[in-house]
């Protein structure tokens, strides 16, 4: 007889990929505006712009990644999952899409605002144009508070979801992990 652990079918590798790539990219933005913080201003702004190329680069792989979802079809849920877990990975997976396109956006804009129109250096390899937003004070304190609500409820909703994959790797032994890591048997 075959164990939900041994027929628990794995994303597919593309999914993976941007899985993981997104959300290091996710950690090291995060981890860089919280150093950040308290530097010196010239490497507060060296620091801030790369921060500011890679929450681009994580909204257009997030576009990638939406795509990718709609034209391959993800695996079943397991079986052994219960309703409420399952409902609560959907919501999940949701909150974390919508998540993903908003923190960028917000922090794009805020960009914006502050730039007073002046776009976004990816990696000095390209501008990214401003967003049409309004060049004022009031309304990138707008943005910033909507860009750090929003992360910290993205902080909030990483630490659910790695204590529900951990949960299914060692509590429930359920193979649920094993979908998304590569390197897992």
């Amino acid at each position: 007889m075959e164990t939900a652990t041994t027929s628990a079918a794995r994303y597919s590798r593309g999914a993976i990929i941007l899985h993981w790539l997104i959300a290091v990219l996710i950690i090291l933005n995060v981890t860089a505006a919280w150093v950040s913080e308290d530097m010196p201003k010239p490497d507060r702004a060296m620091i801030m712009g790369n921060h500011k190329a890679i929450g681009i680069t994580i909204l257009l792989l997030t576009v990638l990644r939406i795509v990718w979802r709609v034209a391959h079809r993800p695996p079943a849920m397991i079986e052994t999952l219960k309703a409420w877990e399952a409902a609560l990975a959907r919501v999940t997976h949701v909150v974390f899409y919508f998540l993903m396109l908003a923190i960028p956006l917000s922090g794009w804009a805020m960009s914006s605002a502050f730039g007073k129109g002046k776009g976004v250096s990816i990696f000095g390899l390209f501008t990214m144009p401003a967003l049409p937003v309004a060049y004022d004070k009031p309304t990138a304190e707008m943005f910033a508070e909507m860009h750090e609500v929003l992360a910290t409820l993205m902080l909030v909703l990483f630490a659910l979801h790695v204590a529900g994959a951990l949960k299914h790797q060692f509590l429930d032994r359920d193979g649920t992990l094993r979908r998304m890591v590569p390197w897992l048997p």
